[in-house]
């Protein structure tokens, strides 16, 4: 365990940008999160108690914490030349990926702190982004016919593809079984998904740069997080109902990512200025009201459709 090395400050977050009526934006204050002696830190999933999941680099390579109340306690899985922790449920069980000698694979950790390997079948790699409180594990593998998301659930798999996407990434899973994640097209431009029992939604930030809007989770009120670039950088965001807040850490410079979310609208990513400098986590925490999405977005028809697509189960 390690004392939390942090640095607050609140400010108001950019005002919405869509161009529909918006709700009103929040305030939030942004903390820091360094893991001590690490050369870079980046936060990727938190819970509803507040626990803080993500990676570091150190001079022995890259590690998974699990973040507890400003303790830092470090994760590798056994064997692994590198590893990183990317969602975290209410139970304490963890999901991520890590790298050995066979390649790339996903794993589970399991609150007594023993790990179980997530290897899709026919995968040559498997990644496990986030995990909800039932337990049901998104991520995606890269196969024979390309890349696809895929929903793991008790060891079952089932592909998660948006339809004519020449790839998918399924990053975020909530209780009721909604999925975000991004899709790349023909042009290789990518755009955020929500999957909500096989119906898709684009998800494309208004102002977007060159087709790079990327949604990375989603709570149980329907909050959906990610990030988006346009010609100043990389900036995060929070959609609501189709309504979108702008996230920029402060001090945050060309690049913010807000990767997870809980369901007290607590963000957590990283920031930093691209190319001159190391990553820093963040948890943004909200000090005024963040509004909740209606029952429509709830239900997962948006405004831009782009078809159904019945999941296919794998052997």
């Amino acid at each position: 365990m390690y004392p939390k090395t942090i640095v607050a400050v609140t400010v108001t977050v950019a005002g919405m940008l869509a161009t529909t009526a918006a709700a009103s934006a929040a305030a939030y204050t942004f903390t820091t999160i360094d893991v001590p002696g690490a050369s870079q830190t980046e936060a990727h999933g938190i819970n509803d108690a507040g626990q803080i999941v993500g990676f570091f680099n150190d001079s022995t390579g890259a590690h998974a914490f699990l973040d507890t109340g400003g303790n830092f306690t470090t994760l590798d899985v056994p064997g692994g030349t590198s590893t990183m922790a990317n969602g975290i449920n209410g139970a304490g069980q963890i999901v991520g990926t890590f790298f050995n000698s066979t390649g790339e694979h996903g794993f589970l950790r399991d609150i007594n702190g023993s790990f179980t390997t997530i290897d899709a079948p026919g995968a040559s790699v498997t990644r496990a982004f986030g995990i909800n409180n039932a337990g049901q594990i998104v991520g995606d593998i890269l196969s024979s016919t390309g890349g696809h998301g895929f929903l793991d659930a008790g060891g079952t798999f089932t592909t998660v593809d948006v339809p004519g996407a020449s790839g998918t990434v399924a990053r975020g899973i909530n209780d009721t079984g909604q999925i975000v994640g991004f899709y790349s097209d023909s042009r290789g431009l990518n755009f955020g998904f929500l999957d909500t029992r096989g119906i898709f939604t684009t998800i494309n930030v208004p102002g977007e740069f060159l087709g790079e809007t990327v949604a990375s989770d989603i709570n149980n009120p329907g909050q959906i997080v990610g990030h988006f670039g346009d010609a100043l950088g990389t900036h995060g965001f929070l959609d609501i109902d189709g309504n979108f807040t702008t996230l920029d850490a402060p001090g945050g410079g060309s690049f913010t990512d807000a990767i997870g979310i809980n369901d007290a609208g607590e963000i957590v990513g990283d920031f930093g200025v691209v190319g001159t400098g190391p990553h820093h986590g963040f948890v943004a925490r909200p000090t005024s009201a963040v509004p909740e999405p209606s029952g429509l977005a709830i239900l997962g028809v948006g405004l831009i459709g782009i078809g159904i697509l019945r999941r296919r189960n794998r052997a």
